[in-house]
């Protein structure tokens, strides 16, 4: 379905933030893996989370949820024999799994999503694993994923980490589990370093230990190790969010969104610092943020690959503002469910904004004035996207149409109805 986004000169209103949908996935599989029961409080419901409740399931997990929580029996270390796993169009599940598979027979990853998770390189995991003694067969690294597992063994292990930190998370699940005591070096640069200290805090939570070097470029994993059962609570998505607040920073607003944890591991906390920078009227107080916002905004200068799920709604806001604003060191956006710096600056550049791409970084000359808008837009079936493009949306002059918007139920279903509750005017259309 497509979206309609009207113009829309102010949002007002009270939200919940949208549970986290990265610590979701971490805490069902970290249940999954243990023997015993969990409790998870306010998982996310999102189609990447609810990929891995289906996977676990199929993996010998049972789940029983109500409105408020979910009940998970793990299968601890010995999954059971599947043939097949579908983890739907979620890069981060799919990564984490090819780990756990490892501990299984013969199990095939299918690829129902060829023209976005289906071009997506997985081959620095895929070497990773074969240091482990384990067999994978692929297509030069990409969907279908046949893994031939059962007898991996810990040991040294490199791995690279200048496409995605999902091979490290994935191989930090694992390796706990091995007989072997493991060694894993990061080799090259290591991209979204903030979100290996959340899968690290998750892990500790599940009563795993790992010794990490401070830069989280070498780790030492004792083998033999069991996760335990425990009591979870989800915290609010600060990625989901940031689109919210940026909607709110381009217009005149009054808008609060509760459950942002104010200390929270999420790199994309970031956005909260940096529309400050760009002198957006804000509080962040008692994880609650109340955003003021005048529709008047500087140019910004950030560093992306701390915050890589928000800086698609940083650009967005950055349409908008006085002067020039550059987000470097975002080379591995282009590696997502489509190329988030070429397809995404191509949408912009329809609608009007003036922008810039390199290999590495996104330049934008800000428009206050505002795009012109009235044109069709193409989101490339990418929930980031999707809720970027409407940020522009309500500040354009005309409509926007999003192509296929539903994809938003990637990470954020209630998203247009949050912004609708908000005062935004937007229509879905078939």
């Amino acid at each position: 379905m497509d979206v309609i986004v009207r113009p829309t000169p102010s949002l007002q209103g009270e939200i919940g933030a949208l549970s986290s949908k990265n610590y979701t996935t971490r805490y069902l599989l970290t249940a999954a893996l243990a023997e015993g029961q969990s409790t998870i409080y306010y998982p996310a419901h999102s189609e990447d989370s609810d990929a891995m409740r289906r996977c676990i399931a199929d993996l010998g997990a049972v789940l029983e949820e109500d409105d408020e929580k979910i009940v998970i029996t793990g299968f601890g270390s010995h999954p059971q024999a599947v043939k097949e796993l579908n983890v739907g169009n979620a890069g981060a599940v799919l990564r984490f799994l090819m780990g756990i598979a490892s501990l299984c027979p013969d199990v095939t990853f299918v690829n129902t999503y060829p023209d976005s998770l289906g071009k997506r390189p997985h081959d620095d995991l895929i070497d990773a694993l074969g240091q482990l003694g384990v067999k994978v067969d692929h297509r030069e690294g990409k969907l279908p994923i046949r893994i031939q597992g059962g007898q991996a063994k810990g040991g040294k292990i490199q791995v690279s980490g200048s496409v995605s930190s999902q091979y490290l998370s994935a191989l930090l699940f694992l390796t706990p589990l091995l007989e072997e005591d493991s060694e894993i070096e990061v080799l090259h640069d290591l991209k979204s370093k903030v979100v290996i200290g959340q899968t690290l805090e998750v892990l500790q939570e599940a009563g795993i230990i790992i010794h990490a070097r401070d830069d989280y470029m070498s780790f030492r994993v004792p083998g033999r190790q069991s996760y335990q059962p425990r009591t979870y609570t989800v915290q609010g998505d600060y990625p989901g969010s940031a689109a919210v607040l940026a909607a709110a920073a381009v217009t005149n607003s009054d808008v609060t969104i509760h459950r942002l944890k104010e200390q929270s591991k999420q790199g994309e906390r970031a956005i909260v610092d940096v529309l400050r920078m760009m002198e957006v009227p804000l509080t962040h107080e008692n994880d609650t943020v109340v955003v003021k916002g005048n529709g008047r905004l500087k140019a910004v200068e950030f560093d992306g690959d701390a915050a890589t799920d928000a800086v698609l709604a940083m650009v967005a806001a950055a349409v908008f503002a006085e002067g020039t604003s550059r987000f470097y060191n975002v080379e591995n956006l282009r590696y997502k469910e489509c190329d988030r710096i070429t397809d995404y600056l191509n949408e912009l550049t329809k609608a009007g904004a003036r922008v810039e791409e390199r290999q590495a970084e996104i330049i934008v000359h800000g428009r206050p004035e505002g795009v012109e808008g009235g044109v069709e837009i193409n989101a490339h079936f990418d929930h980031r996207v999707i809720m970027a493009l409407t940020i522009v949306g309500l500040r354009s002059q005309k409509p926007l149409v999003i192509k296929d918007a539903h994809h938003v139920a990637k990470s954020y279903p209630q998203y247009f109805d949050h912004l609708t509750t908000l005062g935004a005017s937007v229509e879905w259309v078939k």
